[in-house]
């Protein structure tokens, strides 16, 4: 009877070993989840991630370009378009942690008008409806007409918002999770504050945006030279981007100046559309070449570090004083200068354009499946 007892206990604790070791063992697999102010022509970030081997856990949207529920549902439609209604969206913060469309444009009025405005811009309804997102007015409208890519069919995931996924997400998949911003950071923000451990679960936070030094740029360039050099994704809400940089998360890449290194040109647009699909063809009729790949570019270097060819690690702040003129803008500082509080960040100063193209050609000619 002893001797059964004691294998009995002997086959418990094999038992326990054997499923504490698998758990205490690190996967080897990807997530991601990408937070963006979706436009219309808005599918490469996740199929860039999905070709590159990593699980989308879910797409997130956030005001910048436009308000909030407007990119959620061009996050849907470019879903459906590449036919991975699978991926669930979940709608992020309508309004930043302070800024509004009044108190934006009133610092315009002191400081001087931004060439974009994104979802603060001046509210034009006769430009919406000729197909421009909405600005200002009712953040909840919809502008059916800015829908190129076609309007979803698909319903958003409403059994939490934004903030919430993200956290649940990393608690369930610790240290595997890259998180992707490529508009406002207010809902990365808000996990942030939601959850003190957040930050630290997260394998890395790849960010598009945190321009550096581009005055002169702003002006002495054309309206386009200053539009492209315009940090909008931290200006509409600095005080998020303020939280976000200087949390404890384990890898934060800035993909800031380096975002305008790639220009769209026709030349690469008909090259894409060789071979026809419904993404070439969106993004051959409709990416146009007034902007770089910036969120292109970001995804990129999460997926594969190795196309980033020139990198700097720097420390960074964000200006959130609402009286200077620099309020929303990166600050670096030497390291022994810096304040207190303040943490380092990768900087990519340079990319390899060439594998980038081809990454999103591979993306668009065979693009991943549920």
């Amino acid at each position: 009877m002893e001797s059964n007892k004691t294998s009995l206990a002997c086959l418990i604790l094999v038992m326990i070993s054997g499923v504490w070791s698998e758990s205490s063992v690190p996967s080897d697999k990807r997530y991601a989840i990408l937070d963006n102010d979706w436009l219309a022509v808005g599918f490469l970030p996740f199929l860039l991630v999905m070709k590159g081997g990593m699980e989308v856990l879910g797409l997130v949207s956030n005001t910048a370009n436009t308000w909030q529920k407007q990119c959620g549902l061009h996050a849907l439609a470019n879903l459906e378009l590449a036919n991975l209604t699978c991926i669930p969206v979940y709608q992020g913060a309508t309004w930043p942690l302070i800024n509004t469309p009044e108190r934006f444009q009133a610092w315009e009025t002191v400081h001087g008008r931004l060439p974009f405005q994104g979802a603060f811009g001046p509210l034009n309804l006769t430009a919406e409806r000729t197909g421009e997102n909405p600005a200002s007015g009712d953040p909840n409208r919809i502008v059916k007409e800015a829908f190129v890519e076609g309007f979803p069919n698909t319903s958003f995931n409403d059994a939490t918002n934004a903030a919430n996924f993200m956290v649940e997400m990393v608690h369930r998949h610790p240290h595997q999770v890259s998180v992707f911003s490529g508009g406002a950071l207010t809902n990365i923000a808000l996990a942030v504050r939601i959850d003190p451990s957040f930050a630290s679960l997260v394998k890395e936070l790849v960010i598009m945006g945190g321009y550096v030094d581009v005055d002169m740029f702003r002006a002495l360039g054309d309206q386009g030279q200053a539009n492209i050099n315009s940090d909008i994704n931290f200006k509409m809400d600095p005080e998020a981007a303020k939280i976000v940089l200087n949390a404890d998360f384990p890898d934060i890449t800035l993909v800031g100046n380096v975002a305008n290194q790639i220009q769209a040109t026709q030349e690469f647009l008909d090259e894409v559309y060789q071979v026809k699909n419904p993404l070439t063809r969106l993004f051959h009729d409709h990416y146009g070449t007034r902007f770089p790949f910036w969120d292109e570019t970001a995804a990129g270097v999460m997926v594969d570090r190795s196309i980033a060819l020139n990198t700097s690690t720097v420390y960074v702040d964000v200006d959130i004083s609402y009286g200077s003129t620099s309020y929303g803008d990166v600050l670096v500082y030497n390291p022994e200068l810096r304040p207190l509080g303040v943490r380092k960040v990768t900087y990519v100063n340079r990319v390899n354009g060439v594998k980038l193209k081809e990454m999103m050609k591979e993306a668009m000619w065979e693009p991943p499946t549920c």
